[in-house]
């Protein structure tokens, strides 16, 4: 009891203060509010950034709205720029580019003036229009403004446009087109013309100078516009950059508040675990403390009890009884105490148990509860369903009670149509009956058809056949009176009496004649035609065959001079290129070892043994490397040789002029300086100027002179030149 009651004490002193299980509770209160007002906060800033992504997103359409249209405005001043500004080489510019009309008058000004616009102001272009003081002129017919009202030209075209009048239309222009004085001319907006001497231009009819003038009043009305588009562009990119940045807040914004409603969250879930927490350890707390006010109230009275039998056994004490009998007096007692024990423990057990089964089952009811509003939406569902099927019910009793009469009305239906398809069958077997009758009747009348058509047919090819026998003898019978005529002259009813063969003889037998024919043809022919020409065609070949002897022995002579005239240039050639190449190699030589610096290299022919069919092998050595064939050395020390090689064949011929491209490109910086003291040696010690193309800045530096090409502004590209050496000069003297 002693240390129940300890124990009691000090879960009752932990149990004692509800301040952290408070604390806990108004944590949960402050974390709950905090997350509220961070939900709110949030759903604020992802309002504010779908707003910022929209104007944005507008913004940006503007933007690019405004960029395009100011794209096209600037390629369309672009083209019309180049197409209408005089470029300057230009000499002579046309007067229409000093020329500006008002909108809409470009029609009339073109068909008043045409190509004579296209001639300049310039008195030195050999067609100009020349500046002439001003002449008065003579009255426009029916007091027609002049066109110099609509138009700013020069000077020059003072004269002309003073004499163009203005019409309104057509029939304006044709009633006044009589009054015109000498050298006068009317006009009207549309373009239609009428000069004093008859000639008529209708309205619409293009003309160049109207089409160039039209495209420069647009070229001015774009250039402003475009101007304007600039602007707009200019500010739409600002709105758009300021929406951008705008977006950038608010996404920032959005970030910032979804991060402290995420921590606001956590901060919650964190206090309603330590409030869940200090919850489950005080309701341990309380149980163990009821189980413990229980344990000390059974040790309570247990206590009395044992108290009440020690009163008891002092009284039997107090009065002897007999030990043995005392003795079984305490065991049937402490088995009576043990009994009332378990006894005890079963009903804490089951009492235990029946509280838990209690939860449970209020879990259940609760869990039932739930099922139970379930059911009773599901139960109106089925009201609802019920009331639907009840309505369709009704429909198909409907629809069965007009079924159920539409087997009367079928079986009606139904003999009316056994009626019709027997009157049917009826007509149907007559027609039958006539159909075949009159089917037998025409396949009798096609088989006597085909069989006509057959015997047709026959005679139609027997005709046919014996027209072709027909003509084939006709055509036999002409060729042989024909081939009669040619052979033997005669006509064939004289043919008897030509071969002295009577009416009445017997005719020899066709073969017998035919070979007798051919025999006789192939003796003449064998015999051959008479040559009359013979001698004098014997004469002409004898002399042929003079000539050709002659001339066979005048070009052999003339091979012998030809070989003697090719071994003597060949000798000439030997000995030429023998100098050249000696000459050349020593150059090779001396230019190789100055241009490496050291090393040495030769020229060689190989592969023949006359010089004229030999090749040419380039031996170099550069400083620390063996003597090798030109294609095994690197790409540099290749270039260098070539270069060196290049200035040899060109030290023994020099030129006035020596143009090198490129030739530094592959050089390092050593060899490069190398390469322009040997050009600047070559060109003072002779009379050639070097033209060196190149980048390198080391050459560029030890030029006299340099020429490039510079663009000062976009598209316009200007040669310029520097006098290296000049300014050297002035700066020694200054």
């Amino acid at each position: 009891a002693g240390e129940l009651g300890a124990e009691r004490a000090a879960r009752e002193a932990d149990l004692g203060g509800e301040s952290e299980l408070l604390a806990a509770s108004a944590a949960i209160e402050e974390a709950s509010e905090a997350a509220g007002k961070s939900t709110e906060a949030l759903e604020s800033a992802e309002a504010a950034r779908a707003e910022a992504d929209e104007t944005e997103s507008a913004a940006r359409d503007a933007m690019q709205q405004a960029e395009s249209v100011r794209a096209g405005l600037a390629a369309e001043e672009r083209a019309l720029a180049e197409l209408l500004e005089p470029a300057e080489a230009d000499l002579f510019p046309p007067l229409i580019d000093a020329v500006t009309v008002q909108a809409g008058w470009e029609a009339a000004l073109g068909a008043a003036l045409g190509e004579d616009l296209n001639a300049p102001a310039d008195e030195a272009a050999p067609v100009h229009w020349t500046s002439l003081p001003p002449l008065e002129p003579a009255p426009l017919p029916g007091g027609a403004p002049p066109l110099a009202q609509f138009v700013t030209a020069p000077k020059q075209l003072g004269r002309r446009l003073a004499s163009i009048g203005v019409v309104e239309d057509m029939k304006a222009g044709a009633r006044l087109a009589g009054e015109l004085s000498r050298g006068q001319r009317l006009v009207s907006r549309d373009g239609a013309l009428w000069r004093w001497d008859g000639y008529t231009i209708t309205a619409g009819a293009p003309t160049a100078a109207a089409t160039r003038l039209a495209q420069r009043n647009r070229l001015a009305e774009v250039r402003g516009t475009l101007q304007a588009a600039k602007k707009d562009a200019e500010a739409a990119g600002a709105a758009a950059r300021t929406a951008g940045e705008a977006r950038d807040a608010a996404v920032a914004g959005e970030q910032a508040a979804r991060e402290a409603t995420r921590a606001d969250f956590a901060r919650l879930t964190a206090a309603r675990d330590e409030h869940a927490g200090l919850a489950q350890t005080r309701a341990a707390v309380e149980s163990r403390l009821a189980a413990l006010v229980e344990a000390l109230d059974s040790a309570a009275s247990d206590l009395a009890e044992a108290q009440t039998q020690a009163a008891a056994a002092r009284d039997s004490l107090a009065a002897p009884e007999d030990p043995a009998e005392a003795a079984e007096a305490v065991g049937a007692l402490r088995t009576e105490v043990a009994e009332l024990r378990s006894q005890q423990t079963e009903r804490r057990s089951a009492h235990d148990r029946l509280a838990a089964e209690a939860e449970r089952r209020g879990e259940r009811l609760r869990a039932i509860e739930t099922e139970a509003g379930s059911w009773r939406q599901r139960g109106e569902g089925t009201q609802a369903r019920l009331a639907d099927l009840s309505r369709r019910r009704a429909d198909a009793e409907g629809e069965r009670d007009r079924l159920a009469a539409r087997p009367a009305e079928i079986e009606a239906q139904r003999g009316g149509l056994m009626d019709r398809l027997a009157n049917a069958e009826t007509a149907r077997g007559e027609a039958a009956d006539r159909l075949a009758a009159g089917e037998t009747a025409q396949a009798d009348c096609d088989r006597a058809l085909k069989s006509a058509e057959a015997a047709l047919s026959g005679a139609r090819e027997e005709q046919v056949r014996a027209e072709a026998r027909l003509e084939q003898a006709t055509h036999e019978r002409d060729s042989v009176v024909q081939r009669i005529r040619e052979k033997l002259d005669v006509a064939p009813e004289r043919i008897l009496e030509s071969a002295s063969i009577g009416a009445r003889e017997k005719l020899p037998e066709s073969a017998d004649a035919a070979a007798r024919l051919e025999r006789l043809i192939r003796e003449r022919d064998n015999m051959g035609p008479v040559n009359l020409r013979a001698e004098v065609e014997a004469a002409e070949l004898e002399a042929q065959v003079s000539s050709l002897r002659a001339e066979r022995e005048d070009l052999l002579a003339a091979i012998a001079r030809l070989r003697q005239g090719i071994g003597s240039l060949n000798r000439e050639g030997r000995e030429r290129l023998m100098a050249a190449f000696a000459q050349v190699n020593e150059h090779f030589e001396q230019l190789f070892t100055r241009l490496f610096g050291g090393g040495r290299a030769h020229l060689a022919l190989t592969d023949a043994d006359d010089p004229l069919d030999a090749g040419l092998e380039i031996m170099a050595s550069p400083p620390g490397k063996k003597l090798t064939a030109m294609s095994l050395l690197s790409g540099g020390e290749q270039a260098l040789t070539a270069v060196a090689l290049l200035f040899a064949v060109f030290l023994t011929n020099p030129a006035p002029i020596c143009v090198l491209d490129e030739v530094d490109a592959p050089l390092d910086d050593s060899n490069v300086d190398r390469f322009c003291a040997l050009v600047g040696d070559i060109a003072g010690s002779g009379e050639t100027r070097f033209l060196l193309v190149t980048h390198h800045r080391m050459t560029m530096a030890r030029m006299d002179r340099l020429f490039g090409v510079t663009m000062g502004e976009a598209g316009v590209s200007q040669l310029v030149s520097v006098d290296l050496s000049g300014a050297e000069a002035l700066r020694e003297l200054a």
